[in-house]
């Protein structure tokens, strides 16, 4: 009713508190909901509301979904989806195809090892040279891996790409893989100590490079 600087000092002031009250009262609604206890040691529990649980499930499963630029809908067209699909599988099929093609020359040059150095050389039976010790059991490497090759191609041969289930094959011979290979390891530094001492002594050395032209 006062027009004076003490009534609309007032009216700002209650204005003022009235949107304080209104703020406080949106952050009540909105912000999730803190429940304190009274037991000693505890910290409280926070719980979250259904709606704020809602809207996070969604904004994650935006994060999550595949964006192709800022202005694409996260969920690709069609034909889109199938051309992706393609290139996935083409790109498997040539993976696939390395992997069974590095296998055949691994074994292939085990196989040139074991004809053209080892058996020769066991047949010298040469005093000091221990065959054995030097190579381990790559015989045995050699057997267990012609047996993945044989695997590989089982699951490959006359099957189309999406059913060529790879996987299955390195868990059938997982055994017979970790057995071989744990022994070939652990004498693989006690082999190269030897090979270094051979190289030493001339007589042995001449051995060594019989067998490497030999491979040549």
């Amino acid at each position: 009713d006062c027009p004076g600087k003490e009534g609309v000092g007032g009216r700002k002031r209650n204005l003022a508190l009235l949107r304080s009250k209104l703020y406080m009262g949106e952050r009540r609604r909105t912000e999730p909901v803190v429940e304190s206890t009274t037991t000693a040691g505890d910290h409280g529990t926070l719980r979250r509301s259904q709606s704020d649980r809602t809207e996070y499930n969604q904004k994650l499963q935006e994060k999550m979904a595949p964006q192709v630029g800022s202005s694409t809908p996260a969920t690709l067209p069609q034909e889109d989806e199938e051309q992706v699909s393609r290139r996935m599988m083409d790109k498997r099929v040539k993976i696939i195809a390395e992997l069974m093609q590095t296998e055949k020359d691994y074994i292939s040059n085990l196989d040139l090892c074991i004809k053209e150095v080892i058996q020769p050389l066991r047949n010298k039976q040469i005093a000091r040279f221990d065959v054995d010790g030097l190579f381990s059991n790559i015989e045995l490497v050699h057997q267990v891996s012609a047996q993945l090759l044989s695997l590989l191609e089982d699951a490959t041969t006359d099957v189309e790409p999406p059913m060529q289930i790879i996987g299955e094959a390195f868990l059938q011979i997982k055994g017979p893989l970790e057995d071989t290979y744990k022994i070939y390891c652990y004498h693989h530094d006690d082999a190269h100590t030897m090979l270094e001492s051979y190289e030493k002594d001339e007589e042995l050395k001449q051995h060594l490079r019989d067998c490497v032209q030999s491979l040549k």
